[in-house]
């Protein structure tokens, strides 16, 4: 039994160490990807460089809450498993 609790306890806090690691990847290539177009499209048309770079700062930012949201699941996943064990 005991086994078995500490078992469930370590595999919840591994997933979530892995989902919050996973996240931080996520959002770090989204970013980027979303900066290199960025950079593409003002050099491209360096007229319209106001318009494109506040449309990507607006998605940077949503990308970045997205991602907190998700490592604060994670890490309340793992915190409610540390408090009930």
């Amino acid at each position: 039994m005991l086994t078995s609790l500490l078992l469930s306890a370590g595999l919840a806090l591994l997933g979530a160490g892995i989902g919050a690691g996973i996240v931080a990847i996520g959002a770090g290539l989204g970013i980027g990807r979303i900066g290199g177009q960025a950079m593409e499209g003002i050099a491209r048309q360096p007229e319209a460089a106001g318009k494109i770079q506040t449309a990507m700062l607006i998605i940077a930012a949503l990308i970045e809450v997205v991602s907190l949201f998700a490592v604060v699941v994670c890490l309340l996943i793992a915190l409610n498993d540390a408090i009930t064990f």
